[in-house]
Parts: C-alpha cells; sequence; structure tokens
C-alpha cells in the first residue's frame, strides 16, 4: 500500500509555511546562481588577472629586451664606423697605387717636384706590416713643410723618416732644397682578423 501525502494548496497554507516557502526557494536559486554562475565567473576573473601579470610581465620583459637590441645595434653600428675608419688608417693590403697618389698629389698642392720614387720592400711586425716608399722631392722650405703637414692630415697611417736636406740650389731669389725621405704607411698584418 503506498503512502497518501496530504494534498494541500498553496493558497491555503499558513503564512509563515508560505515565507518559509519562500526564503529556501530563494536559498535554492541564490546558492545555484552562486555555485553555477558566481564561482565559474569569479575563477574565470582571477585567470584573467593571473594572465593579465603574466602577460604585462612578458611585457616588461619585452620592452627591457627592445631597450638592450637597440643599444647593441648601436655600440654595433658604432664599431662599424670604427672598423671603418681603422681600415682607412690601416688597411688590409699596402694600396701602393693609392698611397704614392695620395704622396704625389699632396707635393703637388704643396708646389714640390717629385724627382725619384722608389719603394722597398715590406717589412712585417707582430701587429703591422711596413710599406715604405723612399721619395727624392725639390722644393722650397715652406712648400716642404706643408707637405709634411698635409701628410700628417692624411687619414691613412703614414710616417715621414730619416728626413735629409741636401743640395740647397740657388734660382734666383729663391733656395730650392733638395729632399730624401722615406715615407713609410702601414697595413695590417697577413692573416690578420677582420
Amino acid at each position: 500500500m503506498a503512502l497518501k501525502l496530504p494534498q494541500t494548496n498553496f493558497a491555503t497554507l499558513p503564512a509563515g509555511a508560505k515565507i518559509f516557502m519562500l526564503f529556501a526557494l530563494l536559498a535554492l536559486i541564490s546558492s545555484g546562481y552562486y555555485l553555477g554562475l558566481h564561482m565559474a565567473v569569479v575563477e574565470q576573473t582571477e585567470d584573467a588577472v593571473r594572465r593579465h601579470e603574466a602577460l604585462q610581465g612578458e611585457l616588461n620583459q619585452a620592452h627591457e629586451r627592445q631597450k638592450q637590441f637597440l643599444k647593441l645595434r648601436e655600440d654595433l653600428a658604432g664599431r662599424d664606423a670604427l672598423d671603418r675608419q681603422n681600415m682607412r688608417i690601416l688597411p688590409d693590403t699596402a694600396e701602393i697605387p693609392a698611397f704614392l697618389d695620395d704622396l704625389n698629389r699632396l707635393a703637388e698642392l704643396s708646389g714640390l717636384r717629385v724627382m725619384n720614387v722608389g719603394p722597398r720592400p715590406e717589412l712585417s711586425e707582430q701587429f703591422f706590416t711596413r710599406v715604405p716608399v723612399a721619395l727624392t722631392l725639390k722644393g722650397k722650405y715652406h712648400q716642404l713643410a706643408k707637405f709634411f703637414y698635409n701628410i700628417s692630415r692624411l687619414e691613412r697611417a703614414i710616417n715621414m723618416e730619416n728626413i735629409a736636406l741636401t743640395s740647397p740650389e740657388k734660382e734666383g731669389e729663391d733656395i730650392n732644397l733638395n729632399v730624401a725621405v722615406l715615407a713609410t704607411t702601414f697595413r695590417r698584418p697577413d692573416g690578420a682578423k677582420k
């Protein structure tokens, strides 16, 4: 035999029971909302906040790496410019034709006459190789001083050694000097690192 529950109508229930049922229904709906929706949204929000913080940290690291990259790129550009300048001062090859052109051009600009040019054998040192060229020049003292000054202004490293002033000659009111000098330029030794 089945147990029969009394059937009651909601309208016939006392007010206290109606209020209790209302609070029970509201508690059930609230707990369902809290557990079903609110907790999921809170977890998603917390996950989003953690993810945002992680991405913000990665972004800060990326900005730092970008700053380092830009600094390194600037340093590299500076080093490349310095290396190009060093290559003009101390090239890989002797570049004798360019060296002789520079000497001849500066002698002409200074008013000197180049009487003799005699390349000499290269001399190897530990960090560089000497490339000497013997010159015989003729001109006035001030022209000679101007020539040496102009040589000192060249980018390429050049030494003027063993300067010998010989046989002054009087031409009118001017005195011309015959000058023997050893012009030495330098290059990187064979097998030097570039």
